[in-house]
Order: structure tokens, then sequence, then C-alpha cells
């Protein structure tokens, strides 16, 4: 098998998860239909408010640990494929 490139699927995994939210605050934010997934959200991404800048914050914590977990995730694929 062959090993993951750590770096690139820690950022794919950030720039989805990042792009999910920032998409999922910004109907929250237009709209009631996300009102309890907002709820949920706050209490885990510190800053989060169903507004645009709340949405780009959202965003922003989304790529951070998306990426963060992406990396680790890879990591101990390569680590345990071997």
């Amino acid at each position: 098998m062959g090993k993951i490139n750590a770096k690139a699927f820690g950022l794919a995994c950030g720039v989805l998860w990042g792009c999910g939210m920032l998409i999922l605050g910004l109907i929250d934010a237009a709209s009631t239909w996300g009102d309890a997934w907002g709820e949920v959200v706050a209490s885990v991404y510190l800053g989060y408010t169903p507004t645009i800048l709340g949405s780009i914050i959202i965003g922003i914590w989304g790529f951070v640990s998306a990426g963060i977990w992406g990396f680790i995730l890879a990591k101990l694929y390569n680590k345990f494929s071997k």
C-alpha cells in the first residue's frame, strides 16, 4: 500500500470541512433552517454566531481543526500500514 501525503490530506480535509462550515453558517444566518445546528456548533467552535462574520469565523475554525485532524489521521495511517 502507498503512503498518504499527510500535508496534502490535512489540507484537503481542512478545505472541505472549512467550506462546509462556511456554507452551513451562511444558511443558518439567512434562514431559520439551521438554528439547532447553529446552537450545537456554537458550543464547539468559539465565536460562532448566525451572521456573515460568524460564518467566516466558523469556516476558519473548521479549516484549522479538520486540517490538524486530517494530518494526524494520515500520519497514523502511514505508521500502521507498514
